[in-house]
C-alpha cells in the first residue's frame, strides 16, 4: 500500500540512547532534562524566543481560547482540520466562519472585518498545508478592533514568512508534533508566544496552574509532554534537513509531471519559505475526485480528502454557507508525500491522475 504519508523513524538505537537517559534519571514526565533540551534546540532551529512543548497539538489551541475566548465569538476558517472548530466549541465559544481565498486556501482576510461584532473576542486562523495566512493584514485588523490572534500552525514546522518563523506571528501560534507531521514526537505539539505576560499565562496553564508545588497562579490543565515523547523528538531533529530535502524532491516530481491543464495545486504566499508538508491537488469536480480516488485505490494508493468536509457544514458548528470552502473541500485531494516513496510509485500516481482527469 502507498499511504498519503509515512512516519519518519530515526534509527531505534538513537532513540534508545535518549530513553536510557530518562531511565537513568528515573524521570519520565514533569519537564525533565530531555524536554528542556528539546525546547532549547527547537528555539535555536526555528528562531523563536518562547515555546512550550505540549502533549498534543490541539490542547495549545484550547489553552489559548481559554485565555482569550471569554465565551465570545471566534472568527475562524471553515477550511481546516476539525480540531480547529472543535476546540472553539469545546471552550464554550462560538465559531464565526469567514470564507477562504481560492488560491492560497487560507482565510480571506478581506472578509474578516464584516464578520466582527461586539461579541467577537479573537481570530483563530489556520496556515493551510504550511501556507501562511496574510498575517500582516490580520494583525492590522486585530489591532484596530482590539482582538487577539491565534494561529493554528499545525503544518508549519520550519516555515518562514518575511525571513522569520511563522510562529512569531499572532498572540499565540500552535503546532502539531503528531506522528504524521514533518517533525514529530509521536504525539505532541507546541505553543509559541512573544509577549512575556501571555507566555507566563500559557506556561502555568499547561501545568495545572501551578506556581511551585503548593501554590497556583490560576486555572490550568495537564498539557505536559513526557520524556519518552521528547526523546523521540530529539532523535528525529537531526534529520530535519534530510526530511525536507527528500520531500522537496517529491513535490518537484509532482510539479513537473502532473497536467496542470486539468488540475491545480496550492499557491504558496509570496515571501514564504515553505516546508513541503503536503501536496494537495484540486480537481474540477467532486465527481472527478471520486473517479481518481477509485482508480488510485485499484492500485492500492491511498491519498486523503484533506480537509473534508468544510467545517461550517458540521452539525455542531451550524455555520452559514461558505461557497469557496465548500467547493474546494469537495474537490481537493492530498497525494502521497513522504521520505522513501519511490520514483516508480510517483510515476504511477501522476499517470493515473493525468489519465483520469484528461
Amino acid at each position: 500500500m502507498i499511504p498519503v504519508t509515512k512516519t519518519f523513524l530515526p534509527p531505534q538505537e538513537e532513540y534508545n540512547s535518549y530513553v536510557k537517559r530518562a531511565w537513568d534519571k528515573v524521570w519520565l514526565t514533569n519537564r525533565g532534562e530531555l524536554t528542556l533540551e528539546l525546547e532549547d534546540k527547537l528555539k535555536n532551529l526555528l528562531g523563536v524566543s518562547n515555546l512550550i512543548i505540549t502533549n498534543n497539538g490541539t490542547i495549545p489551541i484550547q489553552i489559548a481560547l481559554k485565555l482569550f475566548g471569554e465565551g465570545g465569538e471566534i472568527i475562524t476558517t471553515p477550511f481546516s482540520y476539525v480540531a480547529t472548530s472543535a476546540a472553539i466549541v469545546w471552550e464554550n465559544c462560538k465559531p464565526v466562519f469567514v470564507d477562504i481565498n481560492p488560491d492560497y486556501l487560507t482565510i480571506d482576510e478581506t472578509k474578516i472585518e464584516a464578520a466582527i461584532t461586539p461579541k467577537t473576542t479573537a481570530i483563530l486562523a489556520t496556515h493551510v498545508f504550511g501556507n501562511p495566512c496574510d498575517v500582516i493584514a490580520i494583525e492590522n485588523i486585530a489591532k484596530k478592533h482590539n482582538l487577539k490572534v491565534i494561529y493554528d500552525a499545525a503544518h508549519c514546522f520550519g516555515v518562514k514568512f518575511n525571513n522569520q518563523s511563522v510562529f512569531n506571528f499572532g498572540d499565540v501560534s500552535t503546532c502539531s508534533f503528531h506522528a504524521t507531521k514533518l517533525f514529530h514526537t509521536g504525539e505532541g505539539g507546541a505553543m509559541f508566544c512573544n509577549d512575556a505576560a501571555i507566555f507566563h499565562q500559557l506556561y502555568y496553564s499547561h501545568n495545572f496552574g501551578h506556581n511551585g508545588p503548593l501554590a497556583f497562579h490560576g486555572l490550568g490543565i495537564n498539557a505536559k509532554i513526557s520524556e519518552l515523547q521528547s526523546a523521540l523528538g530529539l532523535a528525529v531533529l537531526p534529520y530535519m534537513d534530510h526530511i525536507i530535502s527528500e520531500r522537496k524532491k517529491v513535490v518537484d516530481f509532482y510539479n513537473n509531471n502532473l497536467n496542470f491543464n486539468t488540475v491545480k495545486t496550492l499557491k504558496i504566499r509570496e515571501n514564504t519559505e515553505w516546508n513541503y508538508s503536503y501536496y494537495p491537488v484540486i480537481l474540477d469536480s467532486e465527481e472527478t475526485l471520486l473517479k481518481v480516488l477509485e482508480a488510485l485505490a485499484n492500485d492500492n494508493i491511498i491519498p486523503r480528502r484533506y480537509f473534508y468536509p468544510s467545517l461550517n457544514t458540521i452539525e455542531y458548528t451550524k455555520g452559514e454557507k461558505m461557497p469557496v470552502s465548500e467547493s474546494i473541500a469537495s474537490r481537493i485531494l492530498c497525494l502521497p508525500l513522504y521520505v522513501g516513496i519511490s520514483e516508480a510509485d510517483l510515476k504511477n500516481i501522476t499517470q493515473i491522475i493525468n489519465t483520469q482527469t484528461s
